[in-house]
């Protein structure tokens, strides 16, 4: 497995409530008007107010899009089947609907992976598609980019040169969070670590362990080689921030 170089994964962290989505967003803001051309992929989470309460969770994508996440109040039989925290009920089909594709890094890759089982099954299945789905630049860029190689070369040969062309395109991920209820999808964290080997700079919110008890996904991430940790409270943010925009603006012009 590739790692995220040195620095090259940012995490957050910090009590419930003290601000890690805003200081996130903000510094999204702050690096989108260095760079308006910045390439993001990913989502943030918010809570969901009625009548002044707040009744949930739901994903929202950096282009608006929203998603359930989990809820206090929603009531039906459906409902019941799915996992909580505290009052919540965390709609995982909801959630994986929307956050799930945006940490896909390439089309084969990440819509394939459970079914590619060794590297040439993995180049079956993009021909499989170039025969089906005539590839074209927008839709199957991968498969348009398996249709010129050599077809001298060894399927890890190509496997290699398609692994780095995972969304090139892309700058920078943002992931908030990766918590208790992110992880109740099984699909959630394999995709967070293949962010992870594509070595794009990822920015991420994680929860403090409670009671002194990490969530293992979470201690895995808090663990990572290439994880840079930043504590956050309310006398800290404005440094915090300044901070995290300073190592990413440095990783993103080494890119």
């Amino acid at each position: 497995m590739r790692m995220a170089g040195p620095g090259k994964c940012i995490l957050v962290t910090g009590p419930p409530g003290v601000g890690k989505t805003t200081l996130i967003i903000r510094v999204l803001e702050t690096l989108k008007i260095s760079n308006p051309n910045l390439k993001v992929q990913g989502f943030y989470t918010s809570e969901v107010r009625e009548a002044g309460e707040r009744a949930g969770f739901e994903v929202v994508t950096l282009d608006g899009r929203k998603g359930r996440l989990a809820s206090s109040s929603i009531s039906c039989s459906e409902s019941l089947k799915w996992p909580s925290v505290g009052k919540y009920r965390v709609d995982i089909a909801s959630f994986e609907a929307l956050a799930l594709p945006e940490l896909q890094l390439d089309y084969a890759m990440a819509r394939y992976s459970d079914s590619a089982l060794d590297l040439e099954r993995t180049l079956c299945f993009l021909l499989f598609h170039e025969t089906i789905f005539p590839p074209t630049k927008t839709q199957y860029p991968e498969v348009d980019l398996l249709s010129s190689l050599d077809p001298t070369q060894s399927a890890s040969e190509k496997y290699s040169i398609l692994r780095n062309q995972v969304k090139e395109d892309t700058d920078l991920f943002i992931i908030d969070e990766v918590g208790k209820m992110e992880l109740f999808s099984s699909s959630f964290f394999p995709a967070v670590l293949r962010v992870l080997e594509s070595n794009i700079p990822v920015l991420a919110s994680i929860p403090i362990p409670k009671f002194g008890r990490d969530i293992p996904g979470v201690a895995r991430l808090r663990n990572h080689p290439g994880a840079k940790i930043y504590t956050l409270n309310t006398s800290t943010r404005d440094f915090v921030k300044e901070q995290i925009c300073s190592q990413l603006w440095d990783l993103l012009q080494k890119q």
